[in-house]
């Protein structure tokens, strides 16, 4: 099944549950998109897609600057994996196709 689409994600951080939208394309072994919640509208970068294992990061300037590297997989509509959240360690990912 395709990476291609819209996801609705739920990040469990230190913070708490962070709901947000996930838009995602590919273009060979390139992925790109945008990370949609509480911080507005952020685009991925550095996306990677390998069947269906996904890697991308984004950055966040609030509560403070962070970069959030996140690998995950996509299992027919379901996609989960982790974010890596710098000093503050790792969050568990998990959603669905919107």
């Amino acid at each position: 099944m395709s990476v291609d689409g819209t996801w609705d994600i739920t990040t469990d951080t230190p913070m708490g549950a962070q709901k947000g939208t996930l838009s995602l394309a590919t273009d060979g072994g390139t992925l790109t998109g945008k990370m949609s919640g509480a911080q507005g509208e952020i685009e991925i970068e550095d996306g990677t897609v390998d069947g269906d294992d996904i890697s991308y990061k984004f950055s966040i300037t609030s509560p403070m600057a962070i970069t959030i590297e996140v690998t995950a997989s996509i299992d027919g509509d379901n996609i989960s994996g982790s974010a890596k959240l710098g000093a503050f360690g790792n969050a568990t990912i998990t959603g669905s196709r919107a």
